[in-house]
């Protein structure tokens, strides 16, 4: 079973996280199973970038953002070339780590 470390994140999750995962399911759904609670504004239907990660080992494992998603990321705060969605990004057989960016681009935050 793959294994998604989440880094400390200062609201988030201080002192990170080390979370079991399936294969298939997506990050997203893994950090709110577990008490992360990353903002999806669009209630993970890949309509905004309140979800934005960065997958710092196991980018390339994942499978290729679609057209849709990538056009979402170029609106996303911090954007780095290693930057997914996490309701769209899907756990693979490796162990991955996942870092949190400081800010989202949302303009009210709804308590997720």
């Amino acid at each position: 079973m793959p294994q998604l470390v989440f880094l400390p994140h200062e609201e988030l999750c201080p002192d990170g996280a080390v979370l079991e995962a399936e294969v298939g399911e997506t990050i997203l759904n893994v950090a709110l199973r577990n008490g992360i609670h990353i903002e999806h504004a669009c209630e993970k239907s890949c309509a905004c970038t309140t979800c934005h990660v960065v997958v710092r080992e196991g980018f390339n494992e994942l499978e290729e953002s679609d057209e849709l998603e990538d056009d979402m990321l170029d609106k996303a705060w911090g954007l780095e070339p290693e930057s997914r969605l996490s309701c769209q990004a899907k756990v693979v057989e490796c162990d991955m780590v996942i870092d949190i960016p400081k800010y989202t681009i949302n303009m009210v935050s709804e308590g997720h």
